[in-house]
């Protein structure tokens, strides 16, 4: 089996990939600080695929640190790159908090590539790069605008080093994955997204519906869109997760064209949050609590994906609807209160 290293695999959509991954007959390796994962999900990810995955506890802003995952693991052949601090707001208020956690740790995993000759690389990327688009729905060979938050910044960067060392690089392979918005959790409802406070939408609707919160509040009710709130394209995870075995496939089957790639992954269709709350409310049978809010800074109005090249090139398709994804959601934060009964039962 091929081992594939996943940064940030004790995170939301990195221990969703790792699923995917050694469903699809990869060995799959683990390194996260735990700043912002938790080894609940990995615990959640052993439980799916029945068996243990390591994790090294490593800071990847350290580069010695994370050297000694490349000489433990010297059969290493690809790495999906999570690791980066994602909160919008949070990098308004910090941004050089962001820039220094983002970029370090993204230069010195490319170092231990070039070092140890781990040729395969794939890319966590955002459509926060694509700022307030000029035509929908994008596509990847849309100009990327000013972003809207240091955190799009430094998707933005972490794009540009991964072209630049490609480019001196020809033996090394770089696949870069514009996300739109992961929502949703493994249909098992053994892990899904964990967040005390989120910020993400779905989780946030979900814990209010659950009683974990009095209400939620839309932010913004003017923009110019056909309800007044924001439009985002929805994704389940596990429709995200699987692109990356797919992108670690095509680089490694030697059909990629080019050894830079970028690739959108979106449904492809627009949601507004109004639509996404009434859709949430439909499956669930349960009334949302909620009040309409001024806009956030950070937020862009619209966008969402032309996804028909990664559907071509890494033969990749979308397998959830957007009921699939309220639904799992769902079914996860419900079992998250029964487990958290339980532990306090015991």
């Amino acid at each position: 089996m091929s081992k594939i290293l996943v940064t940030g695999g004790c995170g939301y959509i990195g221990g969703h990939t790792i699923v995917d991954l050694i469903a699809n007959g990869f060995e799959v390796i683990s390194v996260d600080d735990l700043s912002k994962g938790s080894l609940v999900m990995l615990g959640g990810v052993e439980r799916v695929v029945g068996r243990p995955v390591k994790n090294y506890r490593v800071n990847l802003c350290n580069l010695d640190d994370t050297e000694t995952i490349f000489i433990e693991n010297p059969d290493i052949v690809g790495i999906v790159h999570f690791a980066a601090y994602k909160s919008v707001p949070e990098s308004v208020q910090q941004p050089l908090r962001y820039f220094e956690n983002n970029i370090n740790s993204l230069v010195n995993i490319l170092k231990c590539a070039k070092e140890y000759k781990v040729n395969h690389f794939v890319f966590s990327s955002s459509c926060s790069v694509y700022g307030n688009a000029d035509k929908l729905p994008v596509d990847e060979n849309a100009p990327l605008k000013e972003p809207e938050s240091p955190y799009a910044r430094t998707k933005q960067m972490g794009e540009a080093i991964c072209r630049d060392f490609a480019k001196i690089n020809p033996d090394f392979n770089v696949t870069l994955l514009r996300y739109f918005n992961p929502v949703g959790a493994h249909p098992t409802a053994l892990i899904g997204e964990l967040q005390e406070k989120p910020e993400n939408l779905v989780p946030v609707i979900t814990q209010t519906a659950i009683g974990k919160r009095r209400e939620m509040q839309v932010f913004g009710t003017d923009y110019p869109t056909r309800d007044g709130s924001c439009v985002r394209d929805y994704i389940h995870v596990m429709d995200i997760a699987n692109a990356h075995t797919k992108a670690l496939q095509y680089t490694m089957s030697g059909d990629n064209e080019t050894n830079c790639d970028v690739f959108n992954l979106g449904s492809g269709s627009g949601v507004t949050v109004l639509e996404l709350i009434n859709a949430f409310e439909k499956v669930s049978g349960e009334k949302l609590h909620y009040k309409l809010g001024p806009r956030r800074p950070g937020d862009v109005v619209e966008v969402y994906a032309n996804n028909s090249k990664a559907r071509c090139l890494l033969d990749w398709d979308i397998k959830y609807s957007l009921e699939d994804m309220m639904d799992t959601a769902w079914r996860w934060e419900q079992n998250m209160k029964r487990e958290a009964a339980r532990i306090k039962l015991n």
